[in-house]
């Protein structure tokens, strides 16, 4: 507009004249412990099928809500091929979204993802308790997430059933949102000491800083791995003593002296 104005292509210009609104921060997201995580998956295995599958499996796999919404059954394989070599074990492909083209949101976001067993066992029951409704709307029939009409999800159904399971699990489920079950699951790998290339390719992240610098959440307020792996190359002198005598000792017995 400025280019344009200098050109006198235009008089004036008169986006100046708005004052562009500030607009709210907000709420960053947060992640939960591994006991809150263990809470909130104890909580949804009570719930109904539907509910119980969504946080489960979201929560193990990392998947994004909109692929989680977008999910169908030709997507989703419960058995796997266990007599291949190497075996092929339960998985499910994320390769949709609820975006306006419906693709996924990266080209590297295309992935496919084995399930863990809590998550195949939720996905298992879900496809059995699958009502008539569902099949009746040819639209969304292949959808693995439906309201109770078959219906697809919105992210207001989610987001109302979520903090229900959250408050089951004995938080406060309006300070939660299902977003967060990504971030947790980014969270406790890290905690577990995943390499963060190795997370990165699970949650279908274009380069490792995404991943550290806006998913993963220290579940540690001190991070200890650089001292553990320390500890061993350069252990004390006296500890590095007593291993060497140890360890003539042992040489000595081994050769019977």
């Amino acid at each position: 507009m400025n280019k344009a104005q200098v050109r006198d292509k235009i008089r004036r210009n008169i986006v100046l004249l708005y004052e562009v609104p500030e607009g709210r921060t907000g709420r960053p997201s947060k992640s939960l412990t591994l006991l809150q995580a263990e809470a909130v998956l104890k909580a949804a295995e009570q719930g109904p099928a539907r509910m119980r599958a969504y946080v489960i499996v979201s929560l193990l796999t990392g998947a994004r809500t909109e692929e989680m919404r977008a999910l169908r059954w030709l997507d989703v394989d419960l058995t796997g091929l266990p007599k291949v070599d190497p075996p092929l074990p339960p998985n499910m492909a994320l390769v949709r979204s609820v975006r306006a083209v419906g693709d996924t949101k990266t080209r590297k976001s295309r992935r496919a993802l084995a399930l863990p067993q809590r998550a195949g066992d939720a996905l298992q029951m879900l496809w059995e308790t699958r009502t008539c409704a569902h099949a009746e709307m040819s639209e969304c029939s292949c959808l693995v997430f439906v309201t109770r009409t078959g219906r697809p999800l919105e992210a207001r159904n989610v987001r109302r059933d979520f903090r229900k399971v959250v408050d089951a699990a004995g938080l406060v489920g309006r300070e939660w949102a299902p977003r967060e079950l990504r971030h947790s699951f980014v969270s406790v790998l890290s905690d577990a000491k995943m390499p963060v290339e190795i997370i990165s390719r699970l949650v279908g992240h274009r380069s490792t800083m995404v991943t550290e610098t806006i998913y993963r959440k220290l579940l540690r307020p001190v991070v200890e791995g650089g001292a553990e792996v320390m500890n061993r190359i350069f252990p004390k002198p006296d500890e590095r003593g007593h291993r060497r005598c140890c360890d003539m000792d042992r040489a000595k017995r081994i050769s019977g002296c």
